[in-house]
C-alpha cells in the first residue's frame, strides 16, 4: 500500500513537471518585449507584446491604415518618462501613458493616452495626453517582429516593411 502512493505521487510530480516545461517550451505568439533608453537624462522605457508577421500583409490589410491601432498586441503598448521630454517639439510631462498609433503612407500619428492598464483595443481619445505627426515610410527589408527601439534621438518603431519615427528631446 505505501509502495504505490509514493508510485502515485511520483508519477503525479512526473506528470506536472512534464506540463510546466511544455508550457514553458512553446513559444508565445506576441512575446513581451521592452525597449529602455536615455534621451536627455530622461529614461524612456517601451514595454510592448511584438506580434510577428507570420507572412501577412500588415499596413494597409491587418492593420488599416488612417484608423486608431493598439501598436502592439495583448494589454495597450506602455511608454513611461522619467522627466518631461519635447516629442516633435511638443511638451510629454513625466509619467506613463498607452501608446496608440494612426498609420499611414508618409505620415503617421503618434498617440500619448493617459490611461494605462486597459486591454489594447480600449482607446479613449478623450484622455490623450499627446497626440505628434511622424513621418513614416516603407523600408526595404522585412522587420519580421514588431521592434520599437529608444534612439539617441528619439523613438522608432518597426514592423513589416513600415517605419516611423518621433524626435524627442
Amino acid at each position: 500500500m505505501k509502495s504505490s502512493t509514493i508510485k502515485m505521487l511520483g508519477l503525479s510530480t512526473l506528470l506536472m513537471l512534464s506540463v510546466v516545461f511544455m508550457s514553458n517550451a512553446q513559444k508565445k505568439a506576441s512575446p513581451a518585449k521592452t525597449a529602455v533608453g536615455t534621451i536627455n537624462g530622461a529614461k524612456i522605457t517601451v514595454n510592448y507584446s511584438s506580434p510577428a508577421v507570420k507572412g501577412r500583409t500588415i499596413f494597409g490589410d491587418l492593420v488599416p491604415l488612417g484608423k486608431v491601432w493598439r501598436a502592439g498586441a495583448n494589454e495597450a503598448t506602455l511608454i513611461e518618462t522619467s522627466k518631461d521630454i519635447q516629442v516633435e517639439g511638443k511638451k510629454l510631462p513625466a509619467g506613463k501613458y498607452s501608446f496608440f498609433i494612426i498609420p499611414g503612407e508618409n505620415s503617421s500619428t503618434f498617440i500619448f493616452n493617459k490611461q494605462t492598464g486597459q486591454w489594447g483595443t480600449k482607446y479613449d481619445e478623450s484622455k490623450d495626453a499627446l497626440r505628434v505627426s511622424v513621418s513614416s515610410s516603407q523600408t526595404n527589408s522585412l522587420t519580421e517582429n514588431l521592434t520599437y527601439s529608444v534612439l539617441e534621438d528619439g523613438l522608432e518603431v518597426k514592423w513589416e516593411y513600415g517605419s516611423a519615427k518621433a524626435s524627442i528631446k
